[in-house]
């Protein structure tokens, strides 16, 4: 028999109730007759709870699908948000792109503009130079006739041809001095050519790091999303000095971390400048750390790398022992006149207490303060590696430095604020460098830094 639903609700009300009620059973034959049939309880009562069962089985199903639904939404949402994001991120990095790439073909233009001024200068010096050679077979042969004139053929033609001579000297000077204009106007050309050909090597290593930077972040981007515990099988190694980090693309002075070869990584103060970056090694400006230290402390560096410190002699040998280094010493004095000087250098290892090896003669104004001659080992108050027999120049200067004979240079010094002080034994102890204002004045400012040699090349 077939219960429309409605009736089975209203079975379902009654059952609860405890309502008995009849059924009609309908005879084929007669047709007049109705009899009255009641259904059983029992039949009624599993009939009931079976279809209650189905009404909570229902409303969980449709609870948990809103949840589902929620939930999926939410994501949807996050999602395209994160999408969205990492379009407008992209669409940055691909402007940045584009403006570093139009920037590189304005300079390889400038540079060809360059490359052609120089090749018409040189053409041009060419000519002269083979003008002047003219002028001065010409001027010999007219000095020949002016001796044969002046022995006898005439003073008056001799006079007339003497004058010819000396406008001729005239004009080989003024050759001569078009020359020399055009080959300093080739040599600043080519100076302008080298810093341009600087500039586009900086920006072709922007654009790259500029693209590695943006993969980078989209496989970052890519692991948040899959919510992946993978990492990357090839990660970016540091770089070793400040100059590797300056052709990756990084331009402003602080502090970064390096990690030379065979060694851990460390952190160091990069000073950048336009032809390159140097790894700042010790930095004197208000005397606010005290450098009369122990073996230790130099071999591992002390203070503030954001105000004095020194970096240590491990860290400056790992980054040095890698190749050529040159090595610029900087220093003001009172009145904040500025000198430099570059020398390139090798600093041997613990074995050799970090002796210091001038490589060639210094580059600048000045004369060396340091040992030129012969490796010179780092001395200190507890550990006597200085050239002096009979005296410690550690104890008696100050501070832990290559002392040789002890006179000459120690920028490691206690630091004075002028008026120095007026004995000369105290003065003697002060940061100083002997060939600039001399043995016993008290610099205001001292950095040290060190860069592969190439950086000279582009300065």
């Amino acid at each position: 028999m077939k219960v429309p639903l409605a009736n089975l609700l209203c079975i379902t009300v009654l059952a609860s109730s405890g309502t008995s009620f009849p059924l009609e059973k309908r005879g084929a034959a007669t047709g007049k007759e109705k009899r009255v049939q009641y259904a059983a309880w029992d039949d009624v009562n599993v009939l009931a709870h079976g279809l209650l069962q189905l009404g909570q089985g229902l409303k969980e199903h449709v609870d948990k699908t809103k949840g589902q639904v929620r939930d999926i939404t939410i994501k949807m949402k996050v999602f395209n948000v994160t999408i969205s994001e990492l379009g407008k991120l992209t669409q940055r990095l691909q402007e940045d792109s584009e403006a570093l790439k139009v920037k590189a073909q304005s300079l390889e233009e400038r540079e060809n503009l360059v490359l052609n001024v120089s090749m018409d200068l040189r053409e041009k010096t060419e000519e002269l130079l083979k003008d002047r050679k003219k002028d001065h077979e010409r001027m010999n042969k007219l000095e020949e006739k002016v001796d044969g004139l002046m022995q006898g053929e005439g003073l008056e033609a001799a006079n007339g041809n003497y004058s010819d001579a000396r406008t001729i000297q005239w004009m080989l000077e003024a050759q001569n001095k078009r020359i020399d204009d055009l080959v300093e106007r080739i040599k600043q050309q080519q100076e302008k050519l080298d810093k341009q050909n600087v500039r586009i090597r900086t920006l072709q290593n922007q654009i790259h790091m500029k693209s590695e930077r943006a993969s980078l972040k989209r496989k970052e981007d890519d692991v948040h999303l899959n919510a992946s515990s993978e990492q990357r099988d090839s990660p970016v190694a540091m770089a070793s000095d400040c100059h590797e980090l300056f052709l990756r693309g990084e331009t402003t002075s602080g502090l970064y971390t390096i990690q030379p070869t065979d060694s851990e990584p460390f952190e160091v103060f990069c000073e950048m400048t336009p032809e390159g970056g140097w790894t700042v090694i010790q930095r004197r400006q208000d005397g606010s750390v005290d450098f009369d230290q122990l073996w230790q402390a130099y071999q591992t560096g002390f203070g503030s790398l954001n105000g004095e410190f020194w970096l240590g002699l491990e860290k400056i040998h790992s980054v040095s022992k890698g190749g050529s280094y040159i090595l610029k010493v900087q220093f003001s004095d009172w009145r904040d006149e500025v000198e430099s000087i570059n020398y390139p250098f090798r600093l041997n290892g613990e074995e050799s207490n970090y002796s210091l090896r001038i490589l060639g003669s210094p580059a600048g104004n000045l004369e060396s303060s340091l040992s030129t001659e012969t490796s010179v080992p780092f001395s200190t108050r507890d550990k006597d590696n200085d050239q002096k027999i009979d005296l410690n120049c550690a104890k008696q200067l100050s501070g832990g430095w290559w002392f040789s004979n002890c006179g000459r240079s120690n920028l490691n010094g206690r630091y004075f604020v002028t008026p120095a002080p007026k004995q000369r034994h105290q003065r003697k102890q002060g940061v100083f460098w002997k060939t600039w204002r001399g043995r016993y004045y008290p610099l205001k400012t001292t950095t040290m830094m060190i860069a592969p040699a190439e950086i000279e090349n582009k300065s």
